[in-house]
């Protein structure tokens, strides 16, 4: 849903409104903010992402995205470029004068938006004086222990003093729209309240923080909303402070917007505002409206994954990949939110029926969800290792073969399939069958965990015994890092895996 169409329903506190079909574009800046602009952490990356394309075409150069810096993830998203006029320039020249770094450019995703970097490190020493300004403008205090909190106190204060440089210099117009995500960035949103930016605010909540909080900690949530004590509930998780920065950036926003009606109505019960307007995330429909199209890429991405499964399992490659159903759970690492612990739960009955049924159906199940790592697996990297020698060997036997089968055909012979064949390629082929032994079992996940031993999706697997045996029919591979195409095991990138997997899961559903 493009942002310009939701602001038409809503008065904002005295700023110029206009029509659902007659905004003027011309005369209006948009600017959207999140913690996870050009920075996969969660699935807020992937809605902004996948909305970019819809609102850089409707908004075109009027349109902003702000995030923080990160070197490596600017190397491989972001291209570098001059901002698009001399106000951008000056704004961004007043703040590096003052010793913080921002970077303008364009991200490299579908639509090209232009994107504003905030690098935190070079502006910490500002932190003091910004707790300060951010308590005399919200009495909320934030403790020096908390580096989430500070990091986006800081990003807060850059991205409310650029906006400032900019409203200064244009004055009157264009009028200036700040959309924030999420409490990480509603510092911003406070701020250009406190200093009557002359800035229409809208504040997005995909999950209230207090109610992850609560979520995780395994209680009756929903069905006790009314019943918490807020306060109490947000002190004695210790994120009095983040929750008082998050309902502070609620209250401030002119327009206030959740993702759902049940965030709603969560929002409403934890911060005390009912939501002005409910914006959904969604697909975009045009990706997927073209059938034939939608099949060819899903044979394309799913040969990628099938390939992975042949190295990740070889020496145990003894079930059909061509009755091979592939599921997956992805998003932030949050065991009991995200119903991690419901699908293993389910993963484990299934895996006994099918057993018991002795069903020649087997699932490959994908956890993709990020922890800390030392590195890959060197066991799957060999797997992927013995799965190239493979197809080399047989990519060089097919040569031969087929270059001995030309010939004689030119000469008008059939020619013996039993002699086609020499010593030393039966050879070269048996040494490749006897590389795909192996002692032990196929790896559950592919890097190395950091405390795997703490890991709450790998002891569970332990305790249900998921161990991607030969008689399992549920196979399990945890990959705790975010999809990439430029990965060595698995070269797809998050929406290339959804096309992947979904077509023939939703035709066996």
């Amino acid at each position: 849903m493009p942002l310009s169409r939701s602001l038409s329903v809503t008065s904002l506190n005295g700023l110029p409104q206009w029509d659902d079909e007659e905004l003027p574009y011309q005369d209006l800046l948009l600017f959207e903010v999140a913690w996870e602009v050009a920075n996969k952490v969660g699935g807020i990356y992937t809605v902004i992402q996948t909305k970019a394309k819809i609102t850089a075409d409707e908004w075109g150069d009027n349109y902003f995205l702000m995030g923080p810096y990160y070197e490596q993830n600017v190397r491989t998203q972001v291209e570098i470029c001059d901002p698009p006029n001399a106000v951008f320039r000056k704004a961004i020249d007043v703040l590096q004068s003052q010793g913080c770094q921002v970077y303008f450019g364009r991200w490299l995703i579908d639509g090209s938006p232009y994107v504003i970097l905030f690098d935190i490190g070079s502006a910490a020493w500002n932190l003091d004086r910004w707790k300060g300004e951010f308590w005399e403008a919200s009495n909320v205090g934030i403790p020096f222990s908390d580096r989430e909190a500070n990091d986006a106190l800081i990003f807060g204060s850059l991205t409310s003093w650029f906006l400032k440089e900019v409203s200064d210099q244009y004055q009157d117009k264009p009028n200036l729209i700040a959309h924030f995500h999420e409490w990480q960035s509603g510092t911003g949103l406070v701020l250009c309240r406190y200093k009557n930016l002359p800035v229409a605010t809208i504040f997005t909540t995909h999950a209230t923080l207090l109610g992850r909080y609560l979520c995780a900690a395994n209680v009756d949530f929903y069905n006790r909303l009314d019943q918490f004590d807020i306060d109490r509930e947000a002190g004695e998780r210790e994120i009095y402070h983040r929750y008082c920065m998050e309902r502070a950036a609620v209250h401030c926003a002119h327009v206030f917007t959740t993702v759902s009606q049940i965030t709603g109505i969560e929002a409403e019960h934890m911060l005390k505002r009912k939501p002005d307007v409910i914006t959904p995330n969604g697909l975009n429909i045009k990706k997927f409206s073209a059938v034939h199209e939608f099949q060819n890429l899903h044979a394309m991405y799913k040969s990628r994954i099938q390939e992975f499964v042949r190295g990740h399992f070889y020496g145990h490659l003894d079930f059909n990949l061509e009755k091979t159903l592939y599921f997956f759970i992805a998003g932030r690492y949050e065991y009991s939110n995200k119903g991690a612990d419901i699908f293993l739960e389910a993963l484990s009955r299934l895996n006994f029926l099918l057993r018991v049924h002795r069903s020649d159906v087997t699932v490959v199940v994908f956890f993709i969800m990020p922890t800390k790592t030392n590195n890959f697996n060197v066991e799957t990297l060999k797997g992927q290792a013995v799965r190239k020698q493979l197809w080399d060997t047989a990519h060089s036997v097919k040569e031969k073969f087929g270059k001995k089968l030309y010939d004689a055909l030119l000469r008008g012979e059939i020619p013996d399939l039993n002699k086609i064949l020499d010593r030393d390629d039966v050879t070269v082929m048996k040494r490749a069958i006897f590389s795909t032994q192996r002692q032990s079992l196929p790896p559950v996940t592919t890097h190395n965990m950091v405390d795997d031993s703490k890991d709450p999706i790998l002891n569970t697997v332990r305790r249900i015994v998921l161990f991607n045996g030969r008689t399992d029919r549920v196979k399990v591979i945890v990959h705790p890092e975010f999809l990439s195409s430029t990965s060595p095991l698995l070269p797809l990138d998050y929406e290339e895996f959804v096309r992947a997997v979904t077509w023939e899961s939703f035709l066996h559903l």
